[in-house]
């Protein structure tokens, strides 16, 4: 029971991390750099980070107008998402690799 106290303890000051991350955008959404990953979105994307060492997320987003929309958050640990994209494209066409 200890553990899942702590896990869920653990998990809602992550989130509420998060959501302050994103709250502060507020003020200023273009003091974010823009994302390498830009391109595999479509349009800008700004990256905002979130955590210290292998604990360190990316908070990927947008501005568009007036408002901030999020796209995803990705552990910065993870391949970028234009390798992924290019990855699942290779083995749709030429199945898995191996």
């Amino acid at each position: 029971m200890d553990n899942q106290w702590n896990s869920a303890t653990k998990t809602l000051r992550w989130v509420r991390g998060i959501r302050t991350k994103v709250e502060s955008l507020k003020a200023n959404p273009k003091r974010c750099p823009v994302d390498p990953d830009s391109d595999a979105f479509g349009e800008e994307v700004r990256v905002l980070l979130h955590g210290k060492r292998h604990g360190k997320y990316r908070i990927l987003f947008a501005i568009r107008d007036d408002a901030v929309h999020i796209w995803t958050v990705r552990h910065s640990a993870r391949r970028s998402l234009a390798e992924e994209l290019g990855q699942d494209e290779i083995e749709g066409k030429e199945g898995p690799l191996h």
